[in-house]
């Protein structure tokens, strides 16, 4: 039966499963294997490239991204240094590209110089290109993976294209961001979005991703984007039975937050499925469409802040039907708290894009415009 989405029947895998899945796939001598990864402070960047680098009978290269910002804590550029050793030990065949994420003017250009970096990397020498999304931002890892489906639907390149990530909601918490003050599309993701108030007759819902210590970022977006209503996303199920409870709380304690929160403006996504996310995003696109196409049309706006997963299946609805992600970008991060505490392992996870198991007539991606 032909799928009703691009990505609802994909194939995926985690934790045992993903172990069984890397030996009885990538542990080839068919399989040339890129691994695209951040170099980052993130502990969880080096559990991807330690469990590839096990399927010895494959050729294995990396291409690591080292994320560079205006600001830096110390004790983080240190843990980033430590775990660049460690990926260059586990993959030697490796290229490290660094990435300013600001201009001089301070304007946003991070993933127009991933897009770059990337497009100089000699692609069709592989067969399968993983990225993990574990220890990349947003605005790089989106705009990669932008980049390299874009490649595949041109039919210029015929590579398997993989996304993998490290889940751990406890680490995810830990970490808090200090973000810009101009919320911007992510490269790549403008879906036909224009940020000035009054322009269109379009009618915007927005779609935040709810996350810990974010309200400041929220609130931003919200003021540049200027929605029509407003449908916030909360983790459930979740690896905390209150996580949706708790997220509402910290977010209305902040008091003088510009919308209205209603049973009617929020939706559930599992926190451990992008699918979920993914299919709900794309329900709700399909039920609003026929309904504003004679009133100036329906546009969702996507703004994943929170966890790599919930990002993921974010990303998944808004590469099938170009919508805009809006986000602010961060200056700097730091932890609250320290990495050594004890959490709760993370759970790997790989949802399979793009390759030879899938039929050629599944559902195409649409695509407005290019930025």
């Amino acid at each position: 039966m032909r799928a009703e989405f691009r990505w609802d029947l994909a194939i995926t895998h985690r934790g045992g499963e993903l172990d069984t899945f890397v030996m009885e796939y990538f542990d080839s001598a068919d399989r040339r294997i890129l691994l695209i990864a951040g170099a980052g402070f993130d502990p969880r960047s080096e559990l991807v490239a330690t469990l590839l680098a096990g399927a010895s009978q494959a050729t294995l290269s990396a291409l690591l991204v080292r994320e560079t910002r205006t600001e830096s804590n110390e004790e983080l550029a240190g843990l980033a240094d430590v775990h660049f050793e460690h990926l260059a030990a586990a993959i030697p065949d490796h290229t490290l590209i660094e990435v300013d994420i600001f201009g001089a003017d301070n304007s946003v250009i991070g993933g127009r110089r991933a897009a770059v970096g990337l497009s100089g990397q000699p692609l069709a020498d592989y067969t399968d290109i993983v990225v993990d999304i574990s220890a990349l931002s947003i605005g790089i890892s989106f705009p990669m993976i932008r980049y390299l489906i874009d490649l595949v639907h041109a039919d210029t390149h015929a590579f398997n294209l993989h996304v993998m990530v490290a889940h751990q909601p406890e680490l995810d918490a830990k970490i808090r961001a200090i973000p810009t003050d101009n919320a911007v599309p992510v490269h790549g993701f403008n879906g036909g979005l224009t940020l000035v108030a009054g322009s269109g007759q379009t009618a915007k819902l927005w779609l935040p991703q709810l996350a810990h210590g974010r309200a400041g970022t929220l609130r931003r977006i919200y003021e540049s984007i200027n929605p029509d209503e407003v449908c916030a996303i909360l983790p459930f199920p979740s690896s905390h039975p209150r996580m949706g409870d708790v997220l509402l709380e910290e977010l209305l304690g902040t008091g003088g937050f510009p919308w209205q929160m209603g049973a009617r403006s929020i939706v559930h996504a599992d926190e451990d499925d992008p699918l979920d996310l993914y299919r709900t995003i794309l329900g709700l696109y399909t039920l609003r469409e026929p309904v504003f196409r004679e009133v100036g049309g329906s546009q969702l706006i996507l703004s994943p802040v929170g966890s790599k997963v919930m990002a993921l299946g974010a990303l998944l609805a808004a590469l099938e039907r170009d919508l805009p992600v809006v986000y602010l970008e961060d200056f700097s991060y730091e932890l609250h708290g320290k990495m050594d505490e004890k959490l709760a392992p993370p759970d790997l996870m790989h949802v399979w894009l793009e390759g030879t198991p899938y039929p050629a007539d599944r559902p195409a991606l649409r695509r407005i415009e290019n930025d």
